[in-house]
């Protein structure tokens, strides 16, 4: 890919996240960089470059609508990278991610949706091998955080030999910032696929539904509930962890999240262990309504889900949800930030601890930072790039080489073995 045109196609340049992207590339990437804005509005893209400055000056514009395949080849064609934020990717996304497998050209993106990557991995998978493209799914807040901590986790007990990772848990110790109106749609869409078909329902459902290698996993089964506290448990997914004491209440990304890191874990043919078992919370803390606040999270949490598949629920809560390219404002991101916690038992008995944080609003600038930085990591490192190609996650595809980069942009990714006693 040496010799193609350009290095980076931004495709959905002028929505929401999708300027920020733009911006910050301008701001970090250099003039040796070869960028092009693309989208379906040529006059909105222009506008857009014109508003970037002097760094994006001699950026190209490029028009191509998501549903011309034979369009977005042309563009896939030319570039050494597509980065896309258009989604909802089950709708939008297939013929962009289709185009770059055909070409040999990598790909990244911001999908939190179990569908599209369950849907990329069986349709695009063995092409992309063929040509050489790496297909990089969830490159933003969904899920780089909870990729590269497990990943940065592994790695440190593998080095100090100590055997592979067991019981790990992401607690969100602080966040502050929203959830993109493209975020919310595209969760709105899987609900709706997934209440009208039941493989759909099924595959969200399975922790392993996104494992290519799906019968050599656990079974990842649950017996029924029996008696009634049970049922409220799983219905209330709340606990007290017994070592801190503080409480837990659900994370709405984990359902993503989490397959996110399995994936990360069967793709490395599971170096990260066979016995690992992950999960992804909310920090509530020890104060006496903790454990009220974590069952409201629960019951609001369960009711916004649910809400969003059926039609007379959804439109009452489309009117209060953001939409599709709404964002806060600069003032408002500027205040975002987040902080993470990975906790880990290994299969000697050790324990480690693993931050994950930074000042930037997660789903906005912060996710603006972790796909533009993605992208230049795969279009710029490509002779250090791990030896893969396919369908991958971010921590298969870049691993270290974004830790790097991230870390260079005040992003916290440090892990410590715990003392015990």
């Amino acid at each position: 890919m040496t010799s193609r045109e350009l290095d980076i196609v931004l495709y959905g340049a002028t929505g929401f996240v999708g300027a920020l992207t733009a911006a910050h590339l301008a701001e970090v990437a250099g003039p040796e960089v070869r960028v092009a804005l693309a989208g379906r509005s040529r006059d909105r893209l222009e506008a857009l470059r014109a508003d970037l400055g002097e760094p994006a000056r001699t950026w190209e514009v490029a028009v191509a609508d998501a549903g011309d395949l034979g369009a977005l080849r042309t563009l896939a064609a030319r570039t050494t990278v597509v980065v896309t934020t258009v989604g909802p990717y089950a709708v939008h996304g297939k013929e962009v991610a289709r185009a770059c497998a055909e070409e040999g050209t990598h790909y990244a993106d911001l999908t939190g949706e179990v569908l599209f990557v369950r849907w990329s991995m069986d349709e695009l998978a063995d092409r992309a091998r063929e040509t050489g493209a790496r297909i990089v799914h969830a490159c933003g807040f969904d899920s780089v955080p909870s990729d590269l901590g497990v990943m940065v986790t592994a790695q440190q007990v593998a080095a100090d030999g100590e055997g592979t990772l067991a019981e790990t848990t992401l607690a969100v110790r602080s966040m502050r910032g929203g959830f993109s109106g493209g975020t919310i749609d595209s969760g709105r869409q899987q609900a709706i696929t997934a209440r009208h078909d039941a493989a759909a329902r099924r595959t969200i459902a399975d922790p392993y539904g996104l494992s290519p290698r799906r019968g050599e996993e656990p079974s990842g089964g649950r017996r029924p509930a029996s008696g009634l506290l049970e049922k409220v448990r799983r219905a209330l997914p709340v606990d007290r962890d017994p070592v801190t004491g503080r409480w837990n209440g659900p994370f709405v990304m984990a359902s993503f999240n989490t397959r996110i890191v399995r994936l990360s874990n069967t793709l490395t043919d599971w170096s990260y262990g066979r016995t690992l078992r992950y999960r992804e919370v909310v920090d509530f803390g020890r104060s006496p309504v903790s454990p009220l606040l974590a069952g409201g999270m629960a019951v609001g949490l369960g009711a916004t889900l649910g809400g969003l598949a059926y039609g007379p629920t959804r439109a009452v809560l489309d009117r209060v949800l953001p939409s599709p390219g709404q964002g806060p404002s600069a003032a408002q991101r500027a205040a975002g930030r987040f902080r993470l916690e990975i906790t880990a038992t290994t299969t000697t008995g050790a324990r480690y601890r693993t931050r994950v944080a930074a000042d930037h609003d997660p789903g906005y600038d912060g996710t603006a930072v972790m796909l533009g930085e993605a992208a230049l990591a795969l279009a710029l490192d490509t002779d250090r790039l791990p030896d893969r190609a396919g369908v991958l996650t971010p921590a298969t595809a870049i691993g270290s080489l974004l830790l790097e980069r991230l870390r260079e942009r005040g992003f916290t990714l440090e892990c410590e073995r715990l003392t015990t006693g």
